[in-house]
């Protein structure tokens, strides 16, 4: 029996690395080292001139690699390092920085910016991958702020505005400002009013207002104050110094609003848990107090509430039972909140409304007046004023012609007292 030799195996093995395989060594600074070179070979600041040196360069210099560094130098002139300066990595090779940036732009204003910031605009258009890199890097260049110059800020601040209005960047990049460093020095507050300003020379007010609620910054404005100022006197005083009395407004409106939420949200969790009118009506006038919420608006929500918590019988002659069956309980309730003509015209309005926009209801208006008559609620003088011109137009003719005979009555009966009234005075 014969056997065969082994063969020998070697130890290791020599694997062959294809060219197209090797990755190059990451080299931001020869990477603006190459974009410097190129500026400085166009001389002076002839930014289209830039834009067609860049937009040649990107199938050379690898902008996907290198957007980062790319968009640091297009806003600061170099590689931005942490805190918000300028590297100087490299500085023994030759310069590290550009003037041809937008915080290198000669005046911070619109104008003048403008085509600094259009200069992004078209090299994202060219290059779509940048986009993402850019929401990045302004990201990162708010994180920065503390670093830069008040004059670099303004810059920032005004181009942040202008990609913002054009939706080339979302505005919720606005929500990092939100930082306790940029709070607790103004930075953060002085940012935001200097974005809002621009947008609104941009445009006009609505534009400005649409950026807040695009940001979500609409219902976070106070924490823009430093913890131990966020009272509604400096809100106020602040915004005004600053021309946003704008913000003013819209910060009391949408405080009126949350006020409403949270007036419905108390109404539906007491109107049918057996809880006592007065105690409601209690709880009503502290969060209308509160919130700053003007009697009209309260008796139209009581009235909105009381109606969406009961599931209407869906026939038409069953209804009208029901309804004042369940309106009788809570006349105390509307009886505490109509306490001047107008919250009693704003009740009677929104009956008529509603009775419009529930078809069951058409033939129940009449009643449920009548129900609010006698109970004091609803006075001949507002019922008169609303027949005669206060009333709304949602089935005008219908509900005028229910309540004809009734106006009728009242209006004999002021005339007959008003009668009785002269012949008191003649036999006086």
């Amino acid at each position: 029996m014969s056997t065969k030799a082994e063969k020998p195996v070697l130890q290791g093995q020599r694997i062959k690395t294809r060219k197209r395989d090797e990755r190059a060594k990451f080299d931001p600074i020869g990477f603006r080292d190459s974009i410097l070179q190129g500026f400085a070979g166009i001389g002076g600041t002839d930014l289209e001139a830039i834009h067609r040196y860049l937009d040649a360069a990107g199938s050379k210099l690898d902008y996907r690699t290198y957007g980062e560094a790319l968009f640091d130098i297009l806003l600061a002139g170099g590689i931005l390092a942490p805190g918000g300066v300028v590297s100087d990595d490299g500085a023994e090779n030759g310069p590290v920085r550009t003037t041809v940036c937008v915080f290198g732009a000669p005046e911070a204003n619109i104008e003048t910016l403008r085509p600094y910031a259009q200069l992004f605009v078209r090299l994202m258009r060219r290059y779509k991958y940048l986009e993402k890199m850019f929401f990045e890097e302004i990201k990162k260049s708010i994180l920065f702020l503390r670093g830069f110059s008040e004059g670099d800020r303004d810059r920032l601040s005004i181009c942040i505005a202008m990609w913002a209005v054009d939706g080339i960047v979302d505005p919720r990049v606005l929500t990092f400002l939100i930082q306790e460093h940029l709070v607790k020095e103004g930075i953060a507050v002085d940012f935001l009013c200097k974005v809002l300003l621009t947008s609104r020379a941009l445009k006009d007010v609505n534009q400005m207002r649409s950026l807040l609620r695009k940001s979500g910054l609409d219902n976070r404005m106070m924490e823009f104050l430093p913890a131990n100022k966020r009272t509604p006197e400096y809100f106020s005083n602040l915004f005004h110094e600053k021309d946003l009395s704008e913000i003013v407004n819209l910060q009391r409106s949408l405080e009126k609003e949350g006020g409403i939420k949270k007036l419905v949200q108390y109404l539906s969790e007491h109107l049918n848990d057996s809880t006592p009118n007065k105690e409601i009506s209690l709880g009503v006038q502290e969060l209308a107090k509160k919130h700053c919420i003007n009697e009209s608006t309260v008796i139209g929500t009581i009235w909105s509430s009381v109606m969406s918590d009961v599931e209407w019988n869906k026939k038409e002659e069953l209804v009208a039972d029901q309804a004042l069956k369940h309106l009788r309980v809570y006349t105390p309730l509307f009886q505490a909140h109509t306490p001047t003509a107008r919250s009693e015209l704003h009740l009677l309005i929104k009956v008529q409304e509603f009775s419009y926009d529930n078809m069951n209801f058409m033939k129940v208006f009449q009643k449920i007046v009548m129900l609010f008559y006698k109970n004091e609620i609803l006075s001949e003088e507002v019922i008169l004023k609303w027949y005669k011109d206060s009333h709304s137009g949602k089935g005008k003719s219908i509900f005028l012609d229910q309540m004809k005979k009734f106006v009728e009555w009242l209006q004999s009966a002021e005339e007959e007292s008003d009668d009785e009234s002269e012949e008191e005075e003649e036999e006086a």
